[in-house]
């Protein structure tokens, strides 16, 4: 029997200090709904953060929660879910804090093919310290930090995960919380490491490039057959505008790491 829950009682009474019109309530509600419909028990439920935005994500959900450092989102929540492997963890971060500070982290979590869930808040700058260049800044891009316009080259968060071997990888948008909460409901079910990246605007230090009006014109359903989920395929629609969201690729054969673990204590 399938315990019923109301999708509040995953809020917390802490209200949210995002500022208003922020696509993160999109995210944080697709993750309520999708721990909702999958009936997890909030005790069950982990959500590690690094700093940033992002970073406030696991005070507005009422089960535990670890505010980590710039970019250890990663580690500690890969090692809450080495330790109990019966928890549903959470990873959460901002480009900044994974892609940039954190970046080293994200290929061993993949080839390792850690058991968690990780949710890249992807709005293109630094927010929190008053809207810097981040690692997926476009080119050009006028920013507090590169006035003239941002010389660097973005990297791209979906074929990174595919490069590192990740064995889950889809995007989505925070202004489709409906479809969101489907991808992050796979996400979880999923035995290895998930890699969702979630697009999102930054409503206060972005006017021009990654705005609500911008997204929505811009985002579209992946459209790749399941036959054709493999990693060339993937990686040709990784490529930039119009930004395809759904499942890039997923690798259910692929046995997690602690899977892993327990068949080499067997051959011992």
């Amino acid at each position: 029997m399938v315990r019923k829950v109301d999708f509040l009682q995953y809020r917390s009474p802490d209200l949210p200090t995002w500022c208003p019109g922020c696509g993160y309530f999109g995210i944080v509600d697709a993750l309520y709904r999708a721990c909702r419909e999958l009936a997890l028990k909030q005790e069950d439920i982990v959500t590690v953060s690094g700093i940033g935005c992002s970073g406030r994500t696991p005070i507005f959900i009422n089960s535990y929660g670890f505010h980590t450092l710039h970019g250890r989102s990663i580690p500690v929540a890969t090692g809450l879910k080495l330790a109990r492997e019966d928890l549903t963890v959470f990873a959460v971060a901002g480009d900044g804090d994974a892609l940039g500070i954190g970046g080293g982290h994200l290929p061993h979590v993949a080839r390792k093919n850690i058991n968690i869930t990780f949710l890249l808040f992807d709005n293109s700058i630094y927010g929190l310290t008053k809207g810097q260049s981040s690692s997926t800044t476009p080119y050009e891009m006028r920013t507090s930090s590169h006035p003239v316009g941002n010389p660097d080259t973005p990297l791209n968060p979906i074929k990174l995960a595919l490069a590192y071997g990740a064995s889950f990888v889809a995007r989505g948008y925070a202004g489709n919380p409906q479809g969101l909460k489907e991808i992050i409901k796979e996400g979880i079910l999923h035995q290895g490491f998930s890699f969702i990246q979630i697009l999102t605007p930054c409503v206060t230090f972005d006017k021009e490039n990654r705005t609500w009006k911008n997204l929505k014109e811009n985002v579209c359903d992946l459209n790749i057959r399941i036959e054709e989920k493999n990693m060339e395929t993937a990686m040709r629609a990784a490529e930039n505008e119009p930004y395809g969201c759904g499942i890039f690729f997923q690798d259910k054969q692929r046995p997690h790491y602690q899977e892993i673990l327990r068949h080499l204590n067997r051959d011992d």
